[in-house]
Order: structure tokens, then sequence, then C-alpha cells
């Protein structure tokens, strides 16, 4: 294909960036110290057959604590561990000089990604081998940047090269037979939602009520409880974070977040309120989730009826550490988050009772797009889920979901937890970094690649 491109240059950079507020999910606590977590930058320069030349761009925050939450392992080490594979990885990737497909370029090269990831716990004398998850999270900018660098050397919508016309191949290639003559442009819209609910998180420090606030919340013009977000921005898609291992809590936290969430909304006259609970592999047993839906139910019918799915309740390790969720997904869907590593891990997850799949960017463009395929196939529920995602990332992220049909929306909670690393991005695309009646505005994301108008804001690579 005269479209398909080959890497003249490739930068790596990592941007630091402060949480306003502290983030509890799972057994996991982030921020807000001096540096609370990094960002992998990734810029490429390609060229077509044609000699056509484009630039590409992708950003991913190399969330450590999600993808690797190791009790071996310290933190510092895994987030190193991140930023040497990637410069690796870049290293890498920068020597390809052959002509193909972003996806070709993705596919051909993950193998190669997981054996540097096995060096590099070598090389770092790690006591722990990298999960996969972790190696994909640190992979996934470049694959990104090349879906966007195609889009712009080709004067085309990135998502508008995901058919016959530049892809040699079809899905049966990574998928198999039943694929034969299928493309992703299948499996997705024409073209961007010009406007997508979006999920705001309630983490489990944060406060929900304005009775709650004390001199020591920040003063920096954000809010500081889900009230006043409610009142500012209207979101009416909630995901909250329990604890798991305490029922208690999570039923008192579920019914106080349902009732802040209506006698806020009522005050515009919104009554639609749709709730996700994620518990991050905190749940002990299928029987402990039935046993939370159950008495949700019980103690609020209106609060069981606004929940839409919950998320990874039990252990990323299906293998290792398998269970039957089947009992729990006939009173609401459950969706494999962490667990959702490969292609496989989806047919295993569905034999033990997963109603369908959160589709994360992190995992890489390519695999989002896959993952996206089977999916659809399967005739599963999919969500797109968040990973603190800012600039560009969160740009990345809300297109696809924007191009595709999800469960509901988008989670977006960069805007809530580090709004500041976004605010070159934010001068182009205003609505998509503060929602507006709930939702975010994607009619700003237009033009040749990702949609990201870089030129308008970036820089030359």
């Amino acid at each position: 294909m005269n479209s398909d491109i080959r890497i003249l240059d490739l930068e790596v950079h990592f941007r630091y960036k402060k949480n306003r507020a502290t983030l509890k999910f799972g057994g996991a606590v982030k921020g807000p110290p001096p540096r609370s977590g990094a960002d992998l930058g990734v810029s490429v320069l390609v060229e077509t057959r044609d000699g056509k030349r484009g630039e590409g761009h992708a950003g991913m925050v190399l969330g450590s604590a999600w993808s690797w939450p190791s009790q071996v392992v310290p933190s510092a080490v895994v987030a190193e561990s991140m930023r040497v594979l990637a410069l690796r990885f870049g290293g890498e990737l920068y020597k390809r000089r052959d002509y193909a497909h972003p996806m070709a370029h993705a596919m051909e090269m993950e193998p190669l990604l997981f054996e540097l990831a096995d060096e590099v716990v070598q090389q770092l004398k790690m006591e722990e081998p990298m999960p996969r998850m972790c190696a994909l999270v640190s992979g996934a900018p470049f694959d990104a940047a090349l879906h966007d660098a195609f889009g712009v050397a080709n004067n085309i919508d990135s998502y508008a090269g995901l058919g016959p016309e530049h892809l040699s191949f079809d899905l049966s290639h990574p998928l198999g037979p039943s694929f034969k003559g299928r493309y992703p442009a299948h499996y997705l819209k024409p073209a961007y939602d010009p406007a997508i609910p979006v999920f705001h998180l309630v983490g489990g420090l944060d406060k929900l009520t304005r009775a709650e606030l004390t001199p020591d919340d920040p003063d920096d013009g954000y809010p500081n409880c889900l009230a006043d977000w409610i009142a500012r921005d209207g979101v009416y898609c909630l995901k909250i974070k329990l604890r798991g291992n305490d029922l208690a809590w999570d039923l008192d936290r579920t019914f106080a977040v349902e009732r802040v969430a209506r006698e806020e909304l009522s005050k515009s006259g919104v009554h639609e309120l749709h709730l996700t609970s994620d518990a991050n592999e905190m749940c002990p047993d299928a029987e402990h989730v039935v046993e939370y839906l159950e008495k949700v139910r019980e103690r609020s019918p209106s609060a069981f009826d606004a929940i839409l799915y919950l998320e990874q309740p039990t252990s990323r390790d299906l293998l290792e550490r398998p269970v039957d969720l089947s009992s729990a997904s006939r009173l609401k869907p459950v969706l494999l988050d962490e667990g959702l590593s490969s292609l496989e891990s989806m047919d295993e997850a569905l034999r033990q009772g997963y109603s369908g799949v959160a589709l994360k960017t992190c995992k890489g463009q390519t695999n989002s797009l896959l993952m996206l395929a089977k999916a659809s196939e399967a005739g599963i529920p999919y969500a797109v889920q968040d990973l603190t995602l800012t600039g560009i990332a969160l740009i990345q992220s809300a297109g696809f979901a924007a191009r595709i049909s999800t469960i509901k929306g988008v989670e977006a909670n960069g805007r809530q937890f580090c709004p500041a690393a976004s605010a070159r991005e934010e001068r182009v695309h205003p609505g998509l970094f503060r929602a507006r009646r709930g939702e975010l505005d994607l009619r700003s994301v237009q033009g040749p690649g990702l949609g990201y108008r870089w030129d308008e804001w970036g820089r030359q690579l």
C-alpha cells in the first residue's frame, strides 16, 4: 500500500505532573507529593511509500500503581523500569525501516516489547517479572504516535485508514478465520460523535458534600467535593471506587453517592443518573459481589437501577486465581479491566462469567481496535476507561470512545486530579477538558491524524 509508513525520526520525552488531590483506588493511593506521576511522550516523523511525510504524537501516563501493583518491587523501581523500557523500545523502533501500516508495525513489534521487558527486569535486578499489562502501557504511546503520523502523512483522519483501502490484511490475520473479510473499519462510526457523556470518578477518599470541606483543600478554582463538581459540570455518570473487602463501607458509600448526586442534579431538573462500581480486584470472591448487589437492590432499588455495570471486582489473574462470576453477572454486567491484557484473556474471562470488557487506549491503539472487533463479534458490551489521562492521551481516548458504541460514554478523571497538565491542549479543545451538562464536547477533534490539531499548540519534531 502506498499509504504504508516507515519511521524517519523518533523522540521520547518525559513530563512530570502533580496531582491536585489524592486519588484512592483499590489498595493504591496516588498523590499529591511534589511529583505525583510521569507522562511518557512520543513523537515520530514518518514517510509513506510515495514520499509524503507527517509527524505523529502521543502521550501516556506511566500508571505503575495500576499496571504493576507489586507487593515485592518498590513503586519507584516499577516506575523506573517503565521509563527504561520505553527508552529501549523507542531505540529499537527507531531502527525499524520497514514500510507498514501502523497496525502491522504494532503487531510485529509487540513480541520485542515483551522481550525487552524481561531484559529490563534483569538489568534492574527486579524480583518479579514485569506483567504484560505494564509493558503494554510503556509501549502504548509509540503505537498511538504511528497511528497519528499515518493519518497526518496521508492527510486523512486516522480512523479512515482502517479499511481495505489502506490495510493489506484483514482481521483474520490476528483474530482467526471467522474474521475473514472484516476490517477494523467495520466496527467504527464514520465520524466522531460531537458529544459523549463523561464518567466522573468518585475516589475512595473523595469528599461528597460541602460540609466535609476544610481549609486544607486546594484553593485552585476547581471543585473539592462531588456536590460542587455536579453543580459546575452537570456530571450524571459516576464511577464509584469501592474498597471491595469492606461490604458495609461499600454499601454506605454507594448510597451516599447516589443521595448527593440526586439532590444536586435535581436542582437543575436532571433526573438521569448512571453509576458504576469498581473494586479494583479487592473483592475476595463472587459471593461478596453478589451480596453487595443484592443488598443495594434491597436497601435502595433506585441505586440498583442506576448501576450500569461493575468493573473487575476480583483478581486480574484469571488463570492462577479463577473466579466464576456468572452469578454476579446475572444481576448486573461485570466488565473485565485489569485482566484484559491479551486477546486470549477475553475468551477466558467470558468462560469465567464476565459480561464484557473495559477498553483502554493505554493498552495500545492497535490492541484496542482488535479487542473492539472481537467484543463486537461476540456481542458483548464494552466501555472505554481511563488511567487519569491528560493532554493528547485524553484526546486519543475520548476520540476512540466517540468512534465506537460504548455501553455509555467515556471515563475521564484527569480533569479532576491533574487538570493543569492539560493547559496547552485545553486552549484548542476547551470542551474536551471540562465537562458541560455532563458531557465532553468533541467538535474540536478534527483534521488529519487523531485530531489533536497539534500544529496549533505543539512544536515541530
